[in-house]
């Protein structure tokens, strides 16, 4: 029977999956973990993780960090139920959780609107109002043009709160999804299986959600020599681990190996449909106003925020989807539906630094340049085969198995531990405090001195 210390170290894990935890700090939680489960460690692990949570906040003098330790929530709509609340009668004073429910928030309009003859979706202010007889024919004589008027202009203002929380709800979860895969959606059952699994999830999950660094290289490795000690507990005990658990994060040829086809196909699904929906956002971005595809260099009114949240996503379901057809020998699909990598874009001061140091364009985006659009392709309104991408890699001289075009990634070797670094947007700074100071101050931000903002990349 596990400890009660036991239980809350791993619920403390699973609650990490959708936090923004640095890596050190979930080592840590894993040495409290196999600490309350009284098992000891194979040294490897041990040392390896000693090492991590030595740089974990419990272990640091300060105890402090100045990134913010979740993912930027959307602002909900509790202000606006309670405002709905006091005006209609039909509407009670409901839980503050009501406000980040979309379903919940459009059956108050519904029934609001019902109070004043509005149906939903009647949100021009000049056609779908009534006037005084319809207010009449509908029985809201006792309620005045004023009094009418404000329901009307609230519940319009409630539609379009409610389409931009749903917006901003989704761009989330493909922020989410784009640096730690389908961790985020683990249920707590599956991860708790086996206590192994679930430090091996919790810490790959972590490495995935850091923060991109203003560089002119390669941004960190996610699979470093911790990652690797705890996987290397999951192949000494094949038998304990749950591999399907460990599919929703790293679908390595070795993983997907001991997860049935079913369980296979289901993931395959999963990803299936989350392409579709990033595939939407990029289009929604590209739609808005068009790139510079042969650069893929940031333009006055590009949306890079967005831009570069679905591309990371594409790219991780990308990956996963590829591994997935591959394991299931399904890959003869990618014959004749191949959708292409999306590249990020680049801020031009990052493009002229690559060019300073001897640099260039990547190669990568040469290809993109030539492929059709990913939401193109997967509406069937362009044909991207396999064959097409080898020939424009083979153009561009780009590798099209080892660059993951036409193939699931390479295998990866793992990387050393290297600290996690406090960032103001982008930069490396040492101290934490003063971090704080220059994001405040808008240092790096390249805009005016303003508020600190919470960081979504």
């Amino acid at each position: 029977m596990p400890s009660p210390a036991f239980e809350q170290f791993l619920r403390e894990l699973h609650a990490s999956l959708t936090l923004r935890k640095r890596p050190e700090d979930v080592a840590r939680l894993i040495q409290d973990l196999y600490a309350a489960q009284g098992s000891g460690l194979d040294a490897a692990t041990e040392a390896a993780l000693a090492k991590a949570a030595a740089n974990s906040l419990r272990n640091l003098w300060h105890g402090y960090t100045s990134m913010q330790e979740e993912f930027a929530r959307p602002v909900g709509a509790q202000r606006q139920l309670a405002r709905a609340a006091s005006l209609f009668t039909s509407v009670p004073d409901l839980p503050d959780d009501a406000g980040d429910d979309p379903a919940q928030i459009e059956a108050v309009i519904r029934r609001a609107g019902e109070e004043i003859g509005r149906a939903y979706g009647q949100n021009d202010f000049g056609l779908d109002r009534f006037n005084r007889a319809e207010r009449r024919a509908a029985d809201l004589g006792e309620i005045s043009k004023r009094q009418y008027n404000k329901r009307f202009r609230l519940l319009r203002r409630m539609e379009a709160k409610l389409a931009r929380l749903i917006h901003e709800q989704r761009l989330r979860e493909v922020t989410i999804t784009g640096k730690g895969a389908l961790a985020h959606a683990l249920p707590y059952e599956l991860f708790a299986t086996d206590p192994d699994t679930a430090a091996f999830i919790a810490y790959i999950t972590a490495r995935g959600y850091m923060r991109s660094v203003f560089t002119n290289g390669r941004q960190r490795q996610v699979y470093d020599e911790v990652a690797e000690a705890l996987l290397q507990r999951l192949r000494k005990r094949p038998e304990r681990t749950c591999w399907y658990a460990v599919a929703h994060v790293h679908p390595t040829a070795e993983v997907l190996a001991h997860v049935s086809d079913q369980d296979l196909t289901q993931l395959l699904i999963r990803w299936n449909g989350f392409l579709r929906q990033v595939a939407a956002v990029l289009e929604d971005a590209w739609n808005r106003q068009p790139l510079e595809r042969n650069t893929m260099i940031v333009r006055r009114g590009n949306d890079s925020s967005t831009w570069n949240q679905a591309a990371q996503a594409w790219n991780t379901a990308r990956a996963h989807w590829f591994a997935l057809l591959t394991e299931l020998g399904q890959d003869e699909i990618l014959d004749r539906i191949c959708p292409g990598k999306v590249p990020r874009l680049m801020a031009a001061d990052v493009a002229y630094w690559h060019r300073v140091s001897g640099g260039g364009l990547h190669p990568d985006t040469y290809v993109w340049a030539e492929l059709p659009l990913p939401w193109e392709v997967l509406r069937g309104e362009k044909e991207c085969p396999r064959s097409l991408i080898e020939a424009v890699c083979a153009r561009h001289r780009v590798d099209p198995i080892a660059g993951a075009w036409t193939a699931p990634r390479p295998s990866i070797e793992a990387v050393a531990y290297r600290r996690t670094p406090e960032l103001v947007h982008g930069v490396a700074v040492a101290d934490p405090l003063m971090a704080s100071a220059l994001r405040s101050a808008g240092v790096f931000s390249g805009k005016d001195k303003r508020a600190a903002a919470q960081e979504w990349t």
